[in-house]
C-alpha cells in the first residue's frame, strides 16, 4: 500500500473499506485528566497515532455545554476516530468545567466563558508537558470564543502554532480580542457555514478583517452544527490541511486495515 501525503489517499489495495460515520480507525487512546489552576479536575481523552511521528496536535474546545456541547460533539469525536490513522494527527478532547459525557463529568460549573480560561490553559499545558508537537487550538461555536479570548494571550500564545475556528458566533469575543490575535501574527482559519445561525460568510469576512492573517472559508450549504457526513468530512479536511500546511488536502474515504464501529 502506498500513501500520497499531498492528498492522504491510499492506493494499491483491493481490501480497503469505506470510512463511514461511525468508523473508528486505529489509534493509541488514553483517558486523561487535566488539573486547572483553580483546582478542578477535568476529564478527557488523547488519541494519538499508533506508530510513526505525530505530525500535529489538536487541542479541541467544544460547543456550548448548556446547549448540548461536550467533548463527544460529533466533529471532534470523528476527528479522534480518524485523524491519528489517516493523517498522523493527535487529538486532545476534554469536557470543560461542569460538562458531562460518557467519559465522565468535569468538576466545577459552567463559567459563562470566563472561568473556562483556566480550562484552556490546563489543556495546553498538558499538551506542552507531554511534548506533543505542532499544537493548534481548534474551537467549535462556544469553543471558538475561548480560543479568541484567551488563545493569543499568555501562557497559551507561545505554546500554540495557531487556531482553527468552526462556526464562530463572535458573541463573547470582542474587537479587542481579535486585535490581540492580529498582533500575535499566528495563523487562523475560520470555517463559516453558508447558513450559520449566528455568523455567515459575508459578515465573518468583515469582522475577521481585523486579523490580517486570518483565512475565512465559506462552507457552501453548511449549517452551524455541521450535521451530515459530507460536512463533518469537510471540516476534518480543512482542519488537517491547515495544521499540516498542505493546502487543499483531502483525507481518504477508504481504510485498509482494522476498523471498528462506534455505538451511535
Amino acid at each position: 500500500m502506498t500513501f500520497d501525503p499531498a492528498t492522504f489517499v491510499y492506493s494499491d489495495s483491493v481490501t480497503a473499506e469505506t470510512i463511514r460515520a461511525a468508523s473508528v480507525l486505529p489509534a493509541r487512546r488514553e483517558n486523561i485528566e487535566l488539573t486547572t489552576d483553580d483546582g478542578l479536575r477535568l476529564v478527557g481523552e488523547l488519541a494519538a497515532p499508533e506508530s510513526g511521528e505525530i505530525r500535529a496536535t489538536l487541542i479541541t474546545l467544544h460547543p456550548l455545554p448548556t446547549h448540548g456541547g461536550f467533548m463527544d460533539s460529533h466533529v471532534f469525536r470523528k476527528a479522534s476516530y480518524r485523524l491519528p490513522a489517516l493523517a498522523g494527527i493527535a487529538v486532545l478532547r476534554f469536557n470543560t468545567r461542569g460538562t458531562s459525557s460518557p467519559r465522565g463529568r468535569s468538576e466545577g460549573s459552567f463559567g459563562e466563558g470566563i472561568s473556562e480560561r483556566a480550562d484552556l490553559v490546563a489543556a495546553v499545558e498538558f499538551a506542552r508537558r507531554r511534548g506533543l508537537p505542532n499544537r493548534w487550538l481548534v474551537g467549535w461555536s462556544f469553543g471558538t470564543e475561548l480560543v479568541l479570548k484567551y488563545g493569543a494571550r499568555e501562557p497559551v500564545a507561545s505554546a500554540v502554532e495557531g487556531a482553527v475556528l468552526l462556526s464562530p458566533p463572535l458573541h463573547r469575543a470582542t474587537d479587542e480580542d481579535l486585535d490581540t490575535w492580529a498582533a500575535l501574527g499566528k495563523p487562523m482559519t475560520a470555517l463559516i457555514p453558508e447558513f450559520d445561525d449566528y455568523l455567515r460568510p459575508a459578515e465573518a469576512a468583515a469582522r475577521f478583517a481585523r486579523i490580517p492573517q486570518a483565512s475565512v472559508i465559506g462552507i457552501d450549504g453548511g449549517k452551524h452544527l455541521w450535521v451530515g457526513e459530507k460536512f463533518a468530512a469537510r471540516a476534518l479536511n480543512e482542519i488537517s490541511s491547515t495544521v499540516l500546511g498542505i493546502p487543499g488536502a483531502v483525507l481518504s474515504g477508504q481504510w485498509d486495515g482494522p476498523m471498528a464501529s462506534a455505538a451511535q
